[in-house]
């Protein structure tokens, strides 16, 4: 593509119009022909690498203002937010995106929802894919993306294969970093929605008010004019996403107790999950829905609004939900043991994670309910007392243990989970940690291990380490440990 083409500037010097080959913010990258985009980060400054990437073939550079252009041997085009320039040029080079694209924001809950969004799009008959912490799927393909809301040259590449195989329907996550980092501003988002917000990232937002505008960026800038959005109606941060919407003139439909449109009326637990009384745009549902907790019943909801805002009827959609199957390490029930016990995996790694799923386990829980936990390091310690204090208060047995430690002393982040959690068991070792606790397990217990869900592996150091809290399990029980 030549290089008038990808800034949409006819009026470019013939002698700086080049063709450009690729894109790419990583200078190891660069490649003859690419445009390189210098841009200043958190841990470096991609500034500091444009020669090297005019080095390495890069024929022009995008960047900031304030970069002195004249040392630059190669076209220097130079704005004021250099990120949303590069996810507009990833756009034009790629060219091409599906015609549905729904994007969830929030602390918790993005995962399932894209999952459940994919599975009811399925079920409809679209050929359709999801995006997100679990890579990209597609019918039996995964392939994994290393981030949540990946970088918009990755993004827009995925996009443009998707739609090359004939997908019309994408359900993507879009985390605050992504939002805050414009990932998305050049992606047409049909459907914006919301799940909740609660206390995460805080080690790389400045404080909760830059972290909840982050999420808003979905409904303030990413979705299409004539988009809608789906909120959650019982969040304290509801009024705020509401209002953005109104300033744009988004249609907006309100999902959870307290809605006005998707509104959940009662949820009475059963063996296999739950019995919902929903009421839809004013009609009365009853939906046996295979998945345990109430936070599954409002994921289900938010992904009913976002299928329904994509254009599909209300009644279809609600028919499909008793077919819905959980996300892998999201309230997975990973075995009953031969004594009874039911063991179970989540991802649960902020306060408000854990207590939702700690408080989704306990009506099915007959005699103690048992939490595995940990806290990661390198990121917001703050949340450490708090998941402490969590955990000694809705469980029985508490077994502090490492999650992905990273550059930590595993030992100073289980201290400052413990500060909160008197009683517990400290046993560093996730595996042992476990081990122990199936261990202990008895008739009509429950045991969570949390904060790892799907991860295959343990991050300690510089190093990742093969780990899959499930596969423990499943190996311990076959080497008969546990019963």
């Amino acid at each position: 593509m030549l290089l008038s083409r990808l800034l949409e500037n006819a009026g470019l010097s013939p002698a700086a119009d080049v063709e450009i080959s690729g894109l790419t913010a990583d200078s190891r990258e660069v490649s003859t022909g690419y445009l390189f985009a210098a841009l200043p980060g958190t841990l470096a400054d991609g500034r500091n690498f444009i020669d090297a990437a005019i080095e390495k073939g890069a024929v022009a550079i995008l960047t900031t203002p304030d970069y002195d252009a004249d040392q630059c041997s190669v076209y220097c085009h130079q704005v004021e937010d250099p990120r949303l320039a590069l996810a507009e040029f990833a756009a034009r080079f790629e060219g091409r995106q599906p015609a549905h694209i729904a994007a969830i924001t929030g602390t918790n809950g993005k995962t399932s929802v894209a999952h459940f969004v994919r599975l009811i799009w399925e079920k409809l008959g679209y050929l359709s894919a999801s995006l997100g912490t679990l890579g990209i799927i597609s019918g039996d393909r995964v392939e994994d993306l290393h981030y949540t809301t990946p970088d918009p040259v990755l993004l827009h590449k995925v996009l443009k294969n998707l739609s090359d195989q004939s997908v019309t329907h994408v359900a993507l996550e879009a985390s605050s970093h992504g939002l805050d980092q414009r990932r998305l501003d050049a992606v047409q988002v049909q459907v914006g929605a919301f799940t909740n917000l609660t206390r995460d990232h805080l080690d790389y937002h400045a404080d909760a008010d830059s972290y909840m505008d982050a999420k808003l960026g979905l409904i303030s800038r990413v979705v299409s004019d004539d988009g809608v959005v789906v909120l959650n109606a019982d969040s304290s941060a509801f009024p705020n996403f509401e209002q953005a919407a109104h300033v744009r003139n988004l249609k907006v439909i309100e999902f959870g107790r307290h809605a006005s449109d998707l509104k959940l009326v009662s949820t009475t637990s059963s063996a296999s999950g739950q019995y919902l009384e929903i009421e839809a745009f004013g009609k009365s549902y009853q939906v046996n829905l295979p998945l345990a907790g109430e936070f599954q019943a409002m994921n289900v909801l938010c992904a009913l609004g976002i299928v329904v805002g994509a254009g599909a009827d209300v009644d279809d959609v609600v028919k499909t939900l008793e077919t819905l199957e959980n996300v892998p390490g999201r309230l997975e029930r990973v075995v009953v043991l031969k004594n009874g016990a039911a063991v179970y995996v989540d991802y649960a790694h902020t306060p408000d994670a854990l207590e939702t799923v700690i408080k989704a386990l306990r009506p099915h829980t007959s005699e103690n309910l048992t939490v595995v936990f940990g806290c990661g390091g390198d990121r917001d310690q703050g949340k450490r007392p708090e998941m402490g204090k969590i955990a000694h208060d809705l469980a029985d047995l508490q077994i502090v243990t490492d999650d992905n430690p990273r550059g930590e002393d595993p030992a100073f982040i289980r201290s400052g989970i413990l500060r909160a959690c008197p009683g517990a068991s400290e046993i560093g070792d996730r595996a042992s940690a476990i081990a122990t606790a199936l261990k202990l397990a008895k008739a009509g217990d429950v045991i969570l291990i949390a904060g790892k869900g799907h991860e295959s592996g343990q991050t300690i150091g510089n190093q990742v380490i093969p780990f899959n809290d499930k596969d423990v399990v499943t190996k311990l029980i076959e080497e008969g440990e546990v019963a």
